[in-house]
């Protein structure tokens, strides 16, 4: 079968290109949380292994965050490494400070565990931010200077801007 051998020589560089790209895709399905590819509303950053993704203040239905009010802050943390990371703290110049809380609103004093090769969503009716009393006026548009601190990764400052959450389905209020 000499022309089956020269049909398998000659098929070889197909097989490896289809087996490169099966390899550097990671045939696992796993979405790829890229900065420049991940086209996700909201804010994005990345600190060491842990991309940051849809960072975004929660705008009021009614009329504008007032000053003293406490503003909670969504976002949503996928650690791409291989061990567990946890998100320590928050700070912001525009609140007096920043909790990390439960789903009760209750802070939590360690933070939030971010697994390896997982995604934790920091959203409303979960563990989420709270910039607690804030130094002033916040409209949908605005944006301010949000600082997070990681047990590994370490810390990142990034800009985030207040805005109606895309999943708030609510009808609009008639003026």
């Amino acid at each position: 079968m000499p022309g089956l051998a020269l049909m398998l020589r000659r098929c070889r560089p197909a097989v490896a290109a289809v087996v490169l790209a099966v390899t550097v895709s990671g045939c696992g399905g796993e979405e790829d949380f890229s900065l420049p590819d991940w086209d996700a509303p909201g804010q994005n950053a990345r600190v060491g292994d842990i991309m940051i993704r849809y960072a975004h203040v929660a705008e009021p239905r009614d009329e504008p965050w007032q000053r003293g009010d406490d503003v909670p802050a969504y976002l949503w943390l996928y650690n791409k490494g291989e061990q567990d990371d946890r998100l320590l703290d928050a700070e912001s110049p525009n609140a007096v400070t920043v909790d990390v809380v439960g789903s009760d609103g209750k802070t939590l004093p360690d933070g939030v565990e971010v697994p390896e090769n997982d995604l934790v969503e920091l959203e409303q009716g979960k563990p989420h931010l709270v910039l607690r009393d804030v130094r002033e006026t916040v409209r949908g548009g605005d944006f301010m200077k949000l600082t997070l601190r990681f047990e590994d990764a370490g810390t990142v400052t990034f800009d985030i801007q207040a805005q109606l959450p895309v999943y708030d389905e609510s009808p609009a209020t008639a003026r």
